[in-house]
């Protein structure tokens, strides 16, 4: 069986990524794991944490657009 190959998703904004990855970054702060992640990776890192990562950058990115979108109103 061949080994798969980890792609990695091309941002459809150019830029995007860095900010993004800074984001990751001060959401892991926020959650008190940024230590955790500097001294691991995120490779070393469990699911849940990193999925508690995600789920707040989705979080915060949702309102975010709620406010950007009551303001246009």
């Amino acid at each position: 069986m061949m080994a798969r190959r980890r792609s990695r998703r091309r941002s459809v904004v150019p830029g995007a990524d860095q900010v993004l990855d800074r984001f990751k970054y001060e959401v892991a702060s926020e959650l008190g794991i940024l230590n955790q992640v500097q001294s691991k990776g995120w490779e070393n890192m469990t699911t849940r944490e990193v999925g508690q990562v995600g789920g707040q950058m989705v979080k915060k990115m949702l309102q975010e657009a709620e406010r950007t979108l009551a303001t246009r109103s």
